[in-house]
């Protein structure tokens, strides 16, 4: 069971953000503590009576900034527990963590195949003074451990793998409800993988059989800049209408992506992720003879997607690999120029000399990336040393000339020359 603690400002968006998922029939209340009425027999009024019974321990608050708890529990998806199970498995985490004497309010969630739940309460007692959290993160870990044992539920090694794992599938225009497998899969990828650049997030998409394209236009004379999301089939045919980022949350459109983007360049940049796959990816075009579905079989073996862009005329003009084992996306020339996209237009498009398979192969160094004589073993069979780079992205390179156009103007407004 994965736990996740959200600590927040607003109790009326916490309630609210719940309560319409009960208006829309993908949720439940299913129990309350200290609240001033049975709420579950009042739909009319829960909202009024929900927000009621905070109302002593928020107005005595003076100084915790985020006093709002929003806690989800989420088990296995392959568990299987009742309304009043989960109610029980809700009160027992509750007091393990040291809220069990706190107003708070369980719904079960069903908006998605793994049946969860949320609860909602604060952090502050009676008095208006904070609960203790010392050491929060290590005391949930050890409350999951142990209801996983007293409920006998699933216990997950890689519990980030386990809650992500349902959704890291190919949409399937066949099971129905678009919009849901749309949301789901983009929420995941984005919130779990590392990408740097739209073409990069568009590849990771296109995985799952979801295509992403940039919007522009103008309302009232204003210009504005949006994303929108389309189911597709194997071959990356569109099989729906787009679903708007604003359906999915504000986050996932155009500022989302950007700060996502940004967020995730700057980390690359301060070294804190760096590429692991140049070995796998430079074996795969040792072993493959030049033959496209063979170097996508071999990389896939490795837990590798690549994707390739390619104009009307067939040529490839840009080169994506997805490292689905670290969470990683990362254009060909991102590698290095021996992965370009002009690369693998040689080696798929133009092979000479292709190699021979019972030749032994190079070592690897120990640094992940290639020792001197992987380098020319590789250059000697397909000659990609030494080319001009990837050549460009029509898409990636209107989204950074629009970005830089936007950033010019943020420093004209405020005066910056």
């Amino acid at each position: 069971m994965v736990a996740k603690i959200n600590r927040g400002v607003s109790l009326y968006g916490a309630i609210t953000y719940n309560q319409q998922k009960v208006n829309d029939t993908t949720a439940r209340i299913i129990a309350g503590n200290r609240m001033i009425t049975d709420v579950a027999g009042n739909p009319d009024r829960v909202m009024q009576q929900t927000l009621w019974a905070f109302d002593n321990y928020l107005l005595a608050n003076k100084n915790t900034e985020k006093p709002i708890l929003h806690i989800s529990l989420n088990p296995s998806v392959d568990d299987r527990l009742t309304d009043a199970q989960f109610a029980e498995l809700a009160k027992e985490y509750m007091q393990r963590m040291g809220y069990g004497d706190q107003p708070y309010i369980v719904y079960v969630h069903e908006d998605i195949d793994r049946r969860h739940i949320h609860i909602v309460s604060t952090c502050v007692n009676e008095k208006g003074e904070k609960i203790d959290d010392t050491y929060e993160w290590n005391r949930s870990m050890k409350a999951c451990r142990e209801l996983e044992k007293k409920f006998g539920l699933k216990q997950v090694e890689d519990k980030r793998k386990e809650l992500l794992e349902p959704y890291m599938k190919k949409a399937d225009y066949q099971s129905g409800d678009v919009k849901r497998q749309v949301s789901n899969i983009v929420k995941s990828v984005f919130g779990s993988y590392r990408f740097q650049s739209f073409g990069e997030f568009s590849a990771l998409l296109s995985c799952f059989n979801i295509e992403a394209k940039q919007v522009r236009g103008e309302f009232d004379g204003t210009p504005y800049n949006g994303i929108v999301y389309t189911m597709t089939d194997d071959t990356g045919k569109p099989v729906c209408t787009p679903v708007k980022s604003s359906l999915i949350g504000k986050r996932y459109g155009y500022e989302g992506l950007e700060k996502r983007i940004g967020y995730n360049a700057r980390e690359y940049r301060n070294k804190k992720w760096q590429p692991k796959i140049r070995n796998e990816v430079a074996l795969a075009m040792h072993g493959c003879r030049g033959d496209r579905d063979e170097f996508v079989r071999l990389l896939a073996g490795k837990g590798i997607d690549a994707v390739f862009r390619e104009n009307d005329e067939g040529r490839i003009y840009g080169a994506t690999f997805i490292d689905h084992k670290n969470r990683e996306v990362y254009n060909g020339s991102r590698l290095g120029k021996e992965f370009s996209a002009n690369a693998f237009e040689r080696l798929f498009n133009s092979p000479v000399n292709i190699p021979d398979l019972d030749a032994p192969v190079p070592d690897l160094d120990r640094q992940g990336g290639f020792s001197s004589d992987m380098e020319s073993s590789i250059e000697q069979a397909f000659g990609i040393f030494g080319i001009e780079t990837n050549g460009p992205d029509p898409q990636e390179e209107a989204l950074a000339r629009r970005l830089q156009r936007k950033k010019k103007k943020k420093r004209r407004s405020r005066g910056v020359s």
